[in-house]
């Protein structure tokens, strides 16, 4: 079933990034058995967008309106019930559900980290389904491997560490000299991080991101979920 709900997601650009069987005070919905969360799959997701609606309908919010409409039709399709990390207050605990699957992990900068996605973690919806399908052993962390954590250094401000998140220099730097770099093209960390080559966005869809994630830190409800500086609920 996994498998079948993967390849109608690369049809959409999306990837399933995660997957768990739920368990009581996990906050998932009641009679949900296994909880799979969908992100975008770098630049066939942003192909994706770009060939939708949305896109160009200068409506409001038009990644959430796309996010609802294909992978609302994919949970009608398969009997299951969409979720979706920009509805709250109270929003899905979705980093809660990224991190008791196995598929994501910390990283060393706090940011989840993904096998495949890297630091490019993002997740546009879960679906919920009745039974608890088979799942794979979740993959492990990347960090693991990783030779020079590249992450660690690459924050031009070093907003991001050990010591927590830095909300006010990472917010300075996008505000000044960073209007070029991290702003128009994503976060420098993301970028670092050789685990998520395949899922490097296009720069609008970085740029797309950041300006969420101002929007986010500003007191705006997330537009989505990428484990750092968002809310969860």
């Amino acid at each position: 079933m996994l498998g079948i709900i993967a390849g109608r997601a690369r049809r959409d650009g999306l990837a399933v990034l995660a997957a768990m069987h739920s368990a009581p005070g996990d906050g998932a919905p009641e009679g949900a058995g296994t909880l799979v969360l969908l992100g975008p799959a770098g630049r066939a997701w942003e192909r994706a967008f770009a060939a939708g609606p949305e896109a160009g309908d200068g409506r409001p919010d038009p990644v959430d309106r796309w996010s609802r409409r294909v992978i609302g039709r994919m949970a009608a399709d398969l009997g299951a019930r969409a979720l979706y990390p920009f509805d709250g207050p109270p929003w899905p605990p979705v980093i809660r559900w990224a991190l008791a699957s196995g598929w994501c992990h910390s990283s060393p900068v706090g940011m989840l980290v993904h096998p495949q996605a890297g630091l490019w973690f993002s997740c546009r919806g879960v679906l919920a389904l009745a039974p608890a399908i088979a799942l794979p052993q979740p993959p492990a962390s990347p960090c693991a491997a990783c030779r020079g954590q590249p992450c660690r250094s690459a924050c031009p401000v070093a907003a991001l560490g050990g010591g927590g998140y830095d909300v006010a220099a990472c917010l300075g730097h996008l505000g000044g000299a960073g209007r070029t770099g991290c702003l128009a093209l994503g976060c420098a960390v993301r970028h670092a991080c050789p685990a998520g080559a395949a899922f490097r966005p296009e720069p609008a869809q970085a740029a797309r991101h950041m300006a969420a994630f101002l929007a986010g830190a500003s007191g705006a409800r997330p537009r989505g979920i990428s484990g750092r500086g968002e809310k969860e609920g």
